[in-house]
């Protein structure tokens, strides 16, 4: 599945490193930024319907399970990513920030329809976990990661990301009564208005990058691409096995391990401008953005074979009918 966005990231990366802001132009950037970040989750709420959310909820298994390998799962692994003494403080703190941040919304939902799983259910559970982020992630951040050694996350950093992000999300839910229509008529050209907040985003963080320095090797860099590789097959297969082991159906499987093993990027950048304000945020969300374009190809290629499995077993049924 080809996923321009993910081009545009990492072009917006390039041209932020190569041609970061400075003086005034870098304040305007900033208040730009919070700017963009606070309209980027107004919309975000004013597009999740409440309706839709509460229909998908009685499954509660299946999202108990979903919420587990996010929020436990994948934190407990974060926790033991703090510790190995093969990578620069900024390169640990982004391996275990990545871990703490929600599932994806938009590309659990298309891997799960692709594969035939239960595109309901990823979608209350992707939601669900984006909305219950904005609160876990801060709270995860400030649990977790001050062991690092860098600057410790307090409430303060806690009530910021309450401003930024879960005021305007709280905002735009009320708003759906004059704005429900809107969103709705223009939702595949608001997504490019999304996708613009995140580039802008990016770009300021890589330009803080290079203001700052690289202060990882390139060794470094490769043990961290290793380290998202293994996280990423360890999570496909531990999904795939506790959904089994669970008794779950082929579809509820699917939307199990295409929510559960999912971190956005979206959510997760923005997040971290807000929680690691003053530090180099370019470095830290640098293994999330690795880790997202990884989990893009391994799932398209899992996707298309559960597709093909499906296919395979539709038609064997014709047959012997």
């Amino acid at each position: 599945m080809k996923d321009p966005f993910l081009l545009y990231i990492l072009l917006s990366a390039l041209v932020g490193f190569l041609l970061p802001t400075s003086g005034a132009a870098t304040d305007v950037l900033d208040w730009a930024t919070k700017i963009a970040i606070f309209l980027l989750f107004l919309g975000y709420g004013a597009r999740l319907s409440t309706a839709e959310a509460w229909a998908g909820l009685k499954h509660w298994r299946l999202h108990l399970t979903i919420f587990v390998c996010t929020f436990v799962v994948f934190p407990v692994i974060g926790l033991g990513l703090l510790h190995l003494p093969w990578y620069s403080p900024g390169l640990a703190l982004g391996l275990a920030f990545l871990t703490l941040v929600p599932s994806t919304v938009q590309s659990s939902i298309t891997f799960t329809s692709i594969a035939g799983g239960n595109i309901a259910g990823a979608i209350v559970s992707a939601t669900t976990s984006n909305l219950l982020g904005v609160i876990l992630t801060p709270l995860l951040v400030m649990a977790l990661l001050p062991t690092t050694g860098a600057a410790p996350i307090g409430w303060g950093s806690f009530g910021a990301v309450m401003v930024q992000l879960l005021l305007p999300f709280i905002l735009g839910q009320f708003s759906r009564p004059c704005t429900a229509d809107f969103m709705t008529r223009n939702r595949k050209n608001l997504r490019w208005l999304d996708q613009g907040v995140i580039c802008l985003v990016v770009y300021g963080a890589f330009g803080d990058l290079r203001h700052n320095g690289i202060t990882a090797t390139g060794t470094e860099l490769l043990i961290m691409l290793a380290l998202c590789l293994v996280i990423l097959a360890f999570m496909l297969c531990f999904t795939r096995q506790l959904a089994r082991t669970l008794g779950f159906g082929r579809s509820d499987e699917i939307a199990i391990v295409f929510c559960g093993t999912k971190k956005s990027l979206a959510t997760g950048v923005p997040m971290a401008t807000v929680l690691f304000a003053g530090q180099a945020v370019g470095l830290i969300v640098f293994p999330l953005m690795v880790f997202h374009t990884l989990q893009l190809i391994a799932c398209t290629i899992i996707a298309q074979r559960y597709a093909a499995t499906d296919s395979v077993t539709n038609r064997s049924q014709d047959n012997n009918s």
